[in-house]
């Protein structure tokens, strides 16, 4: 069939499939899964009661706005005005809202409404940018490299340079980063921030892991939302959901946060692309966002997710992987194999053994993101690996363990 391109599984799902072939089925208790970006869904000591059950509003079974029901996009505004916006003149309305089906989606929605720019990226980073840059060629991606000597990070100032340089017209990175686990916040994100405001350059912040956060000094989420002067003349554009942060993936609820401008271009664009996100599910995440939930959840998260972080670094480091910077935030730790055994010290050789253990990883070099393949040779990313400590406790030690003792087997 000619009529079809012959599109190859990335990342995460790439891992999924060969991990299928090597006998694991999705939820296997025997298993470990420590590659997939998913949070435990189920009880969190310290969490507040996951919600089971839900009425539909009769009005539900209809076609809902594209840009989102109008009582959760006002409670997506208030979460962010509460946490980030205290004391601040220019705040967040339902207009700087749009809500779409996931943080795919969100993203989608977010390149279909661009018009022809240069867009700045970093690697290592999200994977799914390599294919949303390959979708939509009217955006001109610029590769920028963040190396372990950077320690992961870009100063603004070199940013700024980069920007004038390469004519940007926009910057996307996550952040907290997927992979890396560093967090920009503070006097640092402000930077970012200023220099948006200053050149004009859209800053686009995926910020799913916002509430992953495990420095002491700075406690509480991480938001660029902090530093935005006018929440409607600021280059500024924020996406996140009810997927990590609130610990609900399969309720496929993510958002927009950005000038009101931008929300009515992005709500066009998913008028198209996606109709929009299911009405039942926003009402039912207007209970997740009330306050006392929602920062209950969020202290739960940051305190059990820490001691999971702590566990994972010293059992992985005890076996020689090492982590150029100490995970700072989202529930990854991104770690070197190469000084591991031969048998295993590239990311893809590390998660081809570790299937013989029952255990997913991801290899690294799958977060070097490289639009069209224009960068040739090998990765300088493929001794990494991503270890995701999402699962629950007991099942992330298990598979831990017999990571350790795969390793140790080969000495």
């Amino acid at each position: 069939m000619n009529t079809f391109r012959n599109l190859p599984f990335m990342g995460v799902i790439h891992v999924n499939n060969e991990a299928m072939k090597a006998g694991w089925v999705m939820g296997d208790p025997n298993w470990s899964n420590l590659g997939q970006g998913q949070p435990e869904v189920g009880h969190l000591d310290g969490a507040p009661h996951r919600l089971a059950h839900f009425d539909i509003n009769p009005h539900d079974h209809a076609y809902g706005p594209v840009e989102g029901i109008p009582e959760y996009r006002q409670s997506i505004a208030d979460h962010y005005n509460r946490l980030y916006r205290h004391g601040k003149s220019s705040k967040y309305t339902i207009d700087n809202v749009c809500v779409a089906p996931g943080g795919r989606a969100a993203l989608t929605r977010l390149a279909a409404s661009m018009d022809r720019v240069r867009m700045a990226y970093f690697t290592p980073d999200y994977t799914a940018y390599e294919d949303m840059f390959n979708t939509f060629t009217r955006i001109e991606p610029v590769h920028i490299a963040l190396t372990p000597a950077m320690k992961f990070r870009i100063a603004p100032d070199d940013l700024a340079s980069r920007v004038e340089k390469d004519r940007l017209g926009a910057i996307l990175i996550s952040n907290p980063c997927n992979p890396t686990g560093v967090v920009m916040r503070g006097d640092e994100l402000a930077a970012w921030v200023t220099l948006a405001r200053r050149t004009r350059a859209t800053l686009i912040l995926d910020e799913f892991y916002s509430h992953y956060t495990f420095t002491p000094d700075h406690p509480g989420p991480a938001s660029a939302a902090a530093h935005v002067e006018d929440v409607n003349e600021d280059p500024v554009v924020l996406v996140d959901g009810l997927t990590k942060c609130f610990r609900y993936p399969g309720w496929r609820s993510g958002w927009v946060v950005a000038p009101k401008a931008i929300i009515r271009t992005l709500t066009a664009a998913g008028s198209f692309l996606d109709g929009g996100a299911s009405r039942p599910i926003q009402r039912l995440g207007i209970e997740v966002l009330k306050p006392a939930r929602a920062d209950q959840e969020t202290n739960a998260v940051r305190a059990q997710f820490k001691i999971k972080r702590d566990l994972t670094v010293r059992m992985l480091r005890e076996i020689g992987v090492e982590f150029p910077v100490e995970p700072e935030g989202t529930f990854y730790a991104w770690g070197s194999v190469a000084k591991l055994p031969a048998a295993f010290n590239t990311g893809e050789k590390f998660m081809r053994e570790g299937f013989k253990h029952r255990v997913l990883t991801v290899p690294g070099e799958f977060f070097d993101v490289n639009p069209g393949k224009g960068r040739t040779g090998t990765s300088p990313l493929a001794t990494f690996v991503r270890f995701s400590y999402g699962p629950p406790r007991e099942n992330l030690e298990a598979g831990l363990s017999r990571l350790v003792a795969m390793v140790k087997a080969a000495r």
